[in-house]
């Protein structure tokens, strides 16, 4: 299951690298920005598929969702300029750990 979860931490970063390239894409009018987001995407979504194969769609899904949410948040936040405060990164916290309670709660 070690390996499951391998995958899915590659298909989170490839995923989190095509978000943050769309940034850069100004609307899909620059090439290699975009190209960058769809070969992000392709990997991420063709690395997700392969964790399907042993963890469940619940468990697979909470943590590809929250971690690449709080991940480009805090991208967002580190090196796009997007403003922080309290509120936000509250939100970020509990979103993570929403993640983990899930998780915890037998999400398996």
């Amino acid at each position: 299951m070690g390996y499951a979860y391998g995958l899915l931490a590659a298909a989170i970063a490839a995923e989190v690298a095509g978000t943050t390239a769309m940034k850069y894409s100004e609307g899909f009018t620059r090439l290699w920005p975009s190209l960058g987001t769809v070969v992000g995407y392709l990997i991420a979504f063709t690395l997700l598929a392969q964790t399907l194969k042993t963890l469940s769609v619940g468990t697979a899904y909470a943590i590809w969702a929250g971690v690449g949410t709080a991940a480009v948040a805090l991208i967002g936040i580190l090196f796009l300029g997007e403003s922080s405060g309290l509120v936000k990164i509250t939100g970020i916290a509990l979103i993570v750990a929403g993640v983990v309670v899930l998780n915890l709660g037998g999400a398996h």
